[in-house]
């Protein structure tokens, strides 16, 4: 576990992906210049020291994902976060089936997620239908942006959407994270629109909505939305690697969110493998606002503000017992393979 000023903090990962964007695997140009552009964003924002080479970044792999995220990277569990892409990649960018592999292996460890595409139609109910049976998933990845054909994306808001929207609520999916951030090459800003949110959040009350990247760059946009929409998330990917970087723009970021969103609303997420946990989860836990930032947001980043946005938002979204899984962590496989049970015997005693 990540100790912090002498106090555990149990930490979910809410955003972690297992791609592969090998040249075998690229069958249109899209999925070379996806590619490159998530390199970008990890050279861009990675400290010098920590940055991979490119052959590493197409596809690092199951076994390094493990130790980076629970060996070195204070990872208690990772949330997978699919992203299918098959009109760029033959198999998949990063699909629940190739994530329930190694989820499987470490099944107390991983929360796997599914995905839909309205796009799909009655072929898309049955693929939703068949990942709740197979692996009882609690939530869907969404990409907005993704293209299939001749389309360029499709909207939250719309009644192809609201179909699946209607056959999660009858499963009991009730986490719906939906991709709402950066541009990546060669798909189109306007739909990673944050729109499209609010009448969605607004219809299917009984859903939770988290809006990955907090809308980034339209943050504003996001946070208007979330504050008259209680059920409305923001997934902090692409948002934490700012501590690091640029620590007066994470300030701004997270004195806005905390005034408008709330500290129960806001879930940590690496985004990994576009950066990892190691240095990520330090570079937030170690974040301050300043006094007069404090004063202007009325709002604090508290260890106990810290602790419910590294793990505990998240836990309460997917039923997670925290205590019961530090006991659980005290002797499973992680903890035998890597020497983390004491650890959470530690935990557990305080």
């Amino acid at each position: 576990m990540y100790t912090h000023n002498g106090e555990d903090v149990f930490v979910i990962d809410g955003h972690i992906h297992l791609w592969d964007a090998t040249e075998e695997n690229i069958i249109h140009e899209g999925g070379e210049q996806f590619i490159q552009c998530f390199y970008d964003y990890h050279t861009a924002f990675t400290p010098e020291e920590e940055q991979w080479d490119m052959d590493t970044y197409r596809q690092y792999g199951s076994e390094r994902m493990v130790l980076d995220l629970f060996r070195d990277g204070y990872v208690d569990m990772g949330i997978f976060q699919p992203t299918y892409l098959t009109d760029f990649y033959d198999k998949g960018f990063n699909t629940t089936d190739q994530n329930a592999e190694l989820a499987e292996q470490y099944p107390e460890r991983f929360v796997l997620n599914g995905s839909f595409d309205p796009r799909d139609g009655d072929e898309g109910i049955e693929h939703l239908e068949r990942l709740k049976d197979d692996y009882d998933i609690q939530g869907v990845k969404l990409y907005t942006a993704e293209w299939r054909g001749e389309s360029k994306g499709w909207r939250l808001d719309s009644d192809e959407a609201f179909r699946f929207l209607e056959k999660c609520a009858e499963l009991g999916i009730e986490n719906i994270h939906a991709h709402k951030g950066p541009t990546i090459r060669p798909l189109n800003r306007d739909a990673f629109d944050v729109r499209d949110v609010d009448d969605a959040a607004t219809s299917f009350p009984d859903l939770n909505f988290i809006v990955e990247h907090v809308g980034f760059p339209r943050v504003d946009d996001f946070c208007h939305i979330a504050t008259q929409e209680t059920n409305v998330y923001g997934g902090l990917a692409v948002a934490a690697p700012f501590a690091q970087n640029r620590p007066r723009k994470f300030a701004e970021m997270m004195g806005e969110l905390l005034f408008w969103v709330g500290e129960d609303n806001l879930l940590f997420g690496s985004d990994y493998g576009i950066w990892e946990p190691d240095w990520l989860v330090p570079a937030v836990m170690n974040a301050e606002l300043t006094q007069e930032e404090r004063a202007e947001y009325g709002v604090e980043l508290s260890p106990e503000v810290k602790r419910k946005i590294m793990g505990e938002n998240a836990a309460r979204l997917y039923d997670i017992d925290i205590e019961e899984k530090k006991e659980q962590f005290r002797d499973d496989a992680i903890s035998q393979e890597f020497g983390l049970g004491d650890s959470y015997e530690e935990a557990s005693a305080d």
